[in-house]
């Protein structure tokens, strides 16, 4: 897409959200036993093919890049989005695209974008470790199947899916396994987090049976997927930051105080100034890091940021950025709508929340900034 297409794109994806996702629907979600609406989610996949949206079309998909996705997110984020966009569409689907198998890809593709089939990736395990890494999860065999033993912690939306991308240390690597989560030997347990505007549950395996999916070490690709999956939380995040910054100065327009309104005051046009900067930085990062998710998925794909580093690189540092940016913002946001902002009943809160577990999610800064010197390192050692 060019630059207006994606505008239009942007606008018609806020618009669609802004009508299904008001405040009042948001907080009707949390209270509910699962956490999002199957109906509004069918609509969103069906109607709009938001989930979709970079599976090729041969598999019911739109065949756009993790840009246009990237776009999406950026909207969701804005409204609060509760539903499993994220674990289908920012993990599960970037995770078999990664790893190219043709018959998994025809298995659960479709479903996928079409909203009958709800799939997540295992990312860590209970205490929060990279699950590969961590062992907490082992692969054997029984009877000639794959079974699959141990505990995969804080598993986006898992209480929801149908379906578990595992992704298991073997002695070639990186092995990835498909569990049905009505599978015999697996029990998911959801979980009371932070942020109730998107479930996470505990996902264990007994000798659960598991089908195979991708190459012998499909380090790579999780890697890749993973990296995906942290450029489109960075767009989301970008997307709430500006939300919460644009929510503060609103009230700054309409709270007044020694006869005038608040937002005249130099103070909060200062600290107004340097959340924008935060903001707009956001964006421009989560931008870099579609553009090089774009490229990892398609070598072909044309990107607008000619030049970027390796999609490790850019994905780490939008993912350190925006998370950061995005809880500085949103604390802000509370402190500068003042008494109003530390009621339970603001929105404030519900942004704040969002921020601080994404955060946590795909890595915390300061295991990006880990990452990032061990990257940087490698590459100045070539």
């Amino acid at each position: 897409m060019d630059e207006n297409e994606l505008r239009l794109l942007r606008e018609s994806v806020r618009e669609a959200l802004t009508d299904l996702s008001p405040s009042s629907e948001v907080r009707a979600q949390m209270a509910g036993a699962n956490g999002w609406d199957r109906a509004t989610w069918l609509r969103l996949c069906r109607e709009l093919g938001l989930s979709g949206f970079m599976v090729p079309e041969e598999h019911g998909g739109g065949g756009f890049s993790a840009v246009e996705l990237g776009a999406v997110f950026e909207e969701a984020g804005r409204v609060l989005l509760c539903a499993p966009l994220l674990a289908t569409a920012g993990l599960a689907i970037p995770l078999l695209l990664a790893l190219g198998d043709g018959e998994a890809n025809k298995r659960y593709l479709p479903g996928l974008c079409d909203g009958s089939l709800i799939a997540t990736v295992a990312t860590t395990d209970a205490s929060g470790r990279p699950l590969p890494g961590s062992r907490a999860v082992e692969a054997g065999e029984r009877d000639g199947t794959p079974v699959l033993s141990g505990a995969a912690g804080f598993v986006v939306d898992g209480a929801a899916a149908d379906v578990v991308l595992v992704p298991v240390r073997t002695g070639e690597g990186t092995a990835v396994y498909a569990v049905g989560t009505d599978a015999p030997g697996v029990t998911v347990t959801p979980l009371v987090t932070l942020d109730q505007t998107r479930r996470q549950a505990k996902v264990s395996f007994w000798d659960a049976p598991a089908v195979r999916v991708g190459e012998d070490d499909a380090t790579g690709a999780v890697e890749t997927a993973l990296d995906v999956a942290r450029a489109l939380l960075a767009a989301e995040q970008a997307g709430g930051a500006a939300v919460c910054l644009e929510a503060a100065v609103e009230y700054g327009k309409t709270r007044v105080q020694f006869g005038r309104p608040i937002g005249s005051f130099q103070a909060f046009k200062q600290k107004a100034a340097a959340l924008l900067i935060q903001v707009e930085s956001a964006r421009s990062a989560a931008e870099a890091a579609a553009q090089a998710a774009a490229v990892a998925l398609d070598p072909g794909a044309a990107v607008r940021l000619p030049g970027l580093p390796g999609l490790s690189v850019v994905a780490s540092v939008a993912q350190l950025y925006c998370s950061e940016a995005y809880v500085a913002v949103a604390a802000e946001n509370i402190q500068l709508h003042g008494g109003i902002g530390f009621t339970w009943e603001h929105d404030a809160h519900l942004y704040f929340k969002r921020a601080w577990t994404g955060r946590e999610m795909l890595g915390r800064p300061e295991e990006h900034t880990e990452r990032l010197a061990g990257l940087l390192a490698a590459q100045d050692a070539r």
